[in-house]
């Protein structure tokens, strides 16, 4: 392997700007071990307007298409793909790439079922190719800093956790609001960066028992005044319990469907105290604000961990992650949120939805071995995945 990557970006919607940016960030920061030499999208007006973007800052533009299999077949200097794309779209999309052995990065959920992301893993570990599942929540300084508060003992023993949106979403969201297309709303996908940070605090889940609910059938084009309706056939509500494997008992509120007053509370709870998000930690003894927790783990940090974690300073979530990437392509080095991370992050999102349809609790593990697919049964057999 070459010390420079040649990535194509594919799929060129919002997400795909926050990878551009990441991309930017490190090239303004001297990591130039990439080129990027393809952007593709259906439309290719989105293609060409990211190619642009691009080349201001890389000075060499890459080359559009609209269809990734024409890229594949044109591109034989192309090492990896970054793929954001319809949830209903990631198997089939990443798939010809990593069978072609080219690395691949692809935005969150793995997939849009669990038979059609252990299809994706099946594949992966017959190429051989590095795989990375977008989740990039956990790399913020924050998180970072929760978790090694967590991990030092800072409040104990892990006891519960709480984690509660409440508010409403009037606006039209496109794709993501037809379930056809995305697999479930806000808590698929969004749920599985929180279900990843669950793991990465807490621990494994064991159970959940779900209820989930489609309050308001319709999002508005114009959401100021309530016009413009559009059809919208993912749900607005989840409410869950969940048990842990180590133990730990757990609330997960997601609600885009409630008028009025919103809040958010987000908290870990030990035998000595809390981590409360956007307010700190708070013990019997102790109290510090989110800021200073993360400047206290900051300066725990060696100048090589530091590097590692926040390469030349850059805090950029996204950026950091692409900057994993590319270095385990050239020199090997780990993955942290493999794809085998993601299928257990999708598993939780997914147990929300075969819980509802079951009306009783669900083991995640039999989420993950598909031993539970009532929910799921209608995408795969529209996916034509037996």
């Amino acid at each position: 392997m070459s010390n420079t990557v040649n990535i194509a970006l594919i799929g060129c919607g919002g997400m795909m700007g926050a990878h551009v940016d990441g991309f930017r960030q490190l090239w303004e920061k001297e990591i130039r071990n990439f080129r990027i030499i393809a952007t593709c999208d259906v439309c290719e007006d989105r293609a060409i307007e990211t190619a642009k973007k691009i080349s201001d800052w890389q000075g060499i533009a890459p080359t559009v298409y609209s269809d990734p299999e024409v890229l594949l077949k044109s591109e034989k200097s192309l090492d990896a793909v970054d793929i954001s794309v319809l949830h209903r779209l990631h198997h089939s999309v990443a798939l010809p790439f990593i069978e072609a052995g080219k690395h691949v990065t692809i935005e969150k959920p793995l997939a849009m079922t669990m038979r059609t992301g252990k299809m994706m893993l099946g594949a992966v570990e017959k190429a051989g190719v590095v795989f990375q599942v977008a989740e990039n929540y956990r790399r913020s300084p924050q998180e970072r800093a929760f978790n090694w508060a967590i991990r030092s003992g800072r409040i104990g023993r892990l006891r519960q956790i709480y984690w509660i949106d409440v508010g409403e979403r009037l606006w039209y969201w496109g794709w993501r609001d037809h379930v056809e297309e995305a697999g479930g709303g806000w808590s698929m996908d969004g749920g599985v960066h929180f279900a990843d940070l669950f793991r990465y605090h807490v621990g494994e889940v064991d159970r959940l028992y779900a209820i989930s609910k489609a309050y308001h059938p319709v999002r508005y084009g114009k959401h100021e005044t309530m016009e413009d309706p559009i059809p919208a056939t993912v749900e607005d509500c989840t409410m869950a319990v969940l048990t842990f494997e180590n133990g730990v008992t757990g609330t997960w509120t997601s609600t885009m469907s409630a008028p009025g007053a919103g809040f958010s509370r987000r908290a870990v709870y030990g035998e000595h105290g809390s981590l409360m998000w956007g307010e700190g930690l708070q013990t019997r003894t102790e109290k510090l604000t989110t800021d200073e927790l993360v400047n206290e783990y900051m300066a725990q940090l060696s100048e090589s961990e530091r590097e590692k974690l926040f390469p030349r300073g850059i805090t950029d979530t996204v950026a950091t992650e692409l900057n994993e990437f590319v270095e385990a392509i050239i020199n090997g080095t780990p993955i942290e949120i493999t794809g085998m991370e993601g299928y257990k992050d999708e598993a939780i999102s997914l147990a929300l939805y075969e819980s509802e349809v079951l009306g009783e609790p669900v083991s995640i593990r039999d989420i993950e071995n598909l031993k539970i697919e009532n929910y799921q049964d209608r995408f795969n057999k529209a996916l034509g995945v037996k």
